[in-house]
C-alpha cells in the first residue's frame, strides 16, 4: 500500500516561490539578528549600569531576556501574518517552513556567538578556577533555543494555512 501514496506535495499546498522564500528568510533573519543584537548590547552595558556582583545582576539579565524574547515572538508572529505588497499573504507549507527554518539558522545563528562569549565571561566572573556561574551559560542556551527554534515556529504559526483559499488571490 505504500506504493500508492503520493510522492509530491499535496495538490492544495502551493510551492514556495523564490521571491516569497527570500521575503520569509529576510523577515525571520531580521528578527533573529535584532533579538540577539539587543540581548548582546544589553549584556555589554549591564555591568556599567549596575556595578554589582554577578549574583545581583543576573536576575536583571533573566528578566530582560524574558521580556525581549516575548517581544521577539510577538514580532515574529505578526510578521508571519503581514502580507507582502507584491507577493500577497504568505502561505504556510512544509517546504516553505523547512526552507525558511534551514536558511535562517545558517544565516543568523552565528549572531548568537558574541552573546556566548559574554555569557562565558560572566560564568567565570570572580572565580578562582573553572566555571562558578553556570547559570549564565544556561541563560545563553535558553536564548539560543528561543532564537533558533521558537522565533521561526512563531513566524510559521503566523503564516496563512496552506491550501486555504485566500480572498482576492
Amino acid at each position: 500500500m505504500v506504493d500508492q501514496l503520493p510522492v509530491g506535495p499535496a495538490p492544495d499546498a502551493p510551492l514556495p516561490t523564490r521571491a516569497s522564500l527570500s521575503l520569509l528568510v529576510g523577515r525571520v533573519t531580521t528578527i533573529k539578528l535584532a533579538y540577539w543584537a539587543a540581548l548582546t548590547a544589553f549584556e555589554v552595558v549591564l555591568p556599567f549600569l549596575v556595578a554589582r556582583p554577578f549574583a545581583e545582576r543576573f536576575p536583571i539579565s533573566v528578566v530582560v531576556a524574558v521580556v525581549v524574547s516575548g517581544l521577539a515572538l510577538v514580532w515574529s508572529l505578526r510578521m508571519g501574518r503581514l502580507p507582502d505588497r507584491h507577493a500577497g499573504p504568505l502561505v504556510r507549507s512544509i517546504p516553505t517552513v523547512a526552507t525558511t527554518f534551514a536558511a535562517t539558522t545558517v544565516v543568523a545563528s552565528p549572531a548568537s556567538l558574541p552573546l556566548l562569549i559574554l555569557e562565558r565571561e560572566r560564568s567565570l566572573e570572580a572565580c578562582g578556577f573553572g566555571t562558578c556561574h553556570g547559570e549564565a551559560l544556561v541563560l545563553w542556551i535558553a536564548i539560543l533555543v528561543v532564537g533558533t527554534l521558537l522565533i521561526p515556529v512563531a513566524f510559521a504559526a503566523g503564516l496563512h494555512p496552506g491550501g486555504a483559499r485566500l480572498v482576492g488571490h
